[in-house]
């Protein structure tokens, strides 16, 4: 079991609310949280917080983790340029070696930022899945069909596969998005979404240029075209969700989707802005994403909170708009709700042990006039004192506890990435 004490703790079962309790985790669960009591189990370890804040970790809804083998190669390019001339082209050397490394590395970025799991559409999943389990990351997979994939039966022996294996790996069923995926195969989708009456997941309006193709290839909005195949109907949701008409904020509301929104990639690749004020007023749950470090370039929740309000802000011409603590609920609950671990929402005993120390001690923090809004406004990674995932301690203080040296990492995955280019 390990202690936290003499600090604050924040929970979201009624609001954001910030107390003085002690947190004690028991294995990967979380065992109490309240007062101090005079009588007290023995303790592995005991944390004193020294007025530090234990809260809820954030989850990270939509990325693409080993893209770190293209952080800041192809920057600076209008879209179709980016995507076609020079992502796709070295996606195509990939190797599950280098998949394994850059996750790693992923991983670690995650860990300094807070973010406990990952919701992950990439490839060569068996490599990507051991690269979490062997550091003690959860990660959730969502599969990423297409028409480039060999066999569309893989979909469905992964779902099988990685939602029967490691407690730290999941899958979510998914196509990588309607512009690359005929319709055909997302029939096939359809079946097996109602086969295993499994919610869905995909790119989803991203560009004016994606909803404008779809409408001329089907008549219908992404949302729409989604809807009407059935692919909705056990729930899911989209990842970005800038261009969204009416209708489709409507079948947003009216299924429970997620609209994930990743607000620094979109506005790297001036895709546009989602409506998040727009869709939270529609009734739309809401998570956020950073994307890929292709097109971030950073994996950063702090940065992510902030785009979201300010740019609201912007959009709504009301400084109200989008407070912090519905961009906080957003990273940290709306996140793990949308990827199905609802049991990682929370500080609660019962609550899988996946939470984070916030350092009060850095001036940026300074005063603690609203720490939430302080997280939200004045956060950084520098806060970020301690991660912990499944009651282990996988980041302190600076330092890396996943069955790794970072150093050997970084060397291996600049070796293996100088093979390909």
């Amino acid at each position: 079991m390990i202690r936290f004490y003499n600090g604050r703790v924040m929970t979201f079962s009624d609001g954001v609310k910030i107390s003085g309790d002690e947190v004690w985790t028991d294995g990967e669960r979380i065992a109490y949280v309240g007062p101090e009591k005079p009588d007290r189990p023995a303790f592995e370890r005991e944390i004193d917080l020294r007025g530090d804040l234990v809260m809820p970790s954030f989850k990270n809804a939509h990325t693409h983790s080993a893209m770190t083998f293209l952080r800041s190669y192809a920057d600076d390019l209008p879209l179709n340029d980016w995507l076609c001339q020079q992502v796709f082209p070295m996606e195509a050397k990939l190797t599950p070696e280098l998949i394994y490394e850059m996750t790693r590395i992923a991983i670690m970025e995650y860990l300094t930022s807070g973010i406990t799991a990952s919701f992950d559409m990439y490839m060569k999943n068996d490599a990507y899945a051991a690269a979490n389990i062997d550091s003690g990351f959860r990660t959730v997979i969502c599969g990423a069909l297409n028409d480039f994939d060999a066999d569309p039966e893989d979909i469905e022996r992964e779902y099988l596969k990685f939602n029967s294996g490691s407690p730290l790996v999941s899958y979510i069923l998914g196509i990588h998005a309607e512009y690359t995926t005929g319709l055909d195969r997302m029939k096939f989708m359809s079946e097996l979404v109602h086969k295993y009456r499994a919610p869905f997941f995909t790119h989803n309006s991203e560009t004016k240029a994606e909803v404008e193709g779809c409408a001329a290839r089907h008549g219908a909005t992404p949302t729409v075209l989604l809807d009407s195949l059935g692919l909705y109907d056990f729930g899911g949701g989209g990842f970005h969700c800038v261009w969204m008409s009416d209708e489709d904020v409507d079948i947003f509301a009216r299924k429970g989707l997620w609209a994930v929104t990743n607000p620094a990639s979109n506005l790297k690749l001036a895709s546009g802005i989602a409506p998040v004020c727009r869709l939270a007023d529609a009734g739309v749950n809401l998570a956020i994403g950073t994307d890929g470090s292709a097109s971030n370039n950073a994996l950063d929740m702090f940065r992510e909170m902030y785009l979201v309000v300010a740019l609201q802000k912007y959009l709504t011409g009301d400084a109200a708009a989008c407070p912090a603590d519905m961009a906080l609920k957003m990273a940290c609950q709306g996140g793990a709700r949308a990827i199905g671990l609802g049991n990682c929402d929370d500080i609660a005993p019962g609550k899988k042990a996946d939470l984070i120390v916030i350092d009060l001690m850095r001036p940026n923090m300074r005063p603690l006039h609203n720490i939430a809004k302080n997280i939200v406004y004045a956060g950084s990674k520098e806060n970020v004192r301690l991660t912990m995932i499944n009651g282990r301690v996988l980041y302190e203080n600076g330092e890396f506890f996943i069955g790794g040296e970072p150093g050997k990492i970084y060397e291996k995955a600049e070796k293996l990435l100088k093979e390909i280019m």
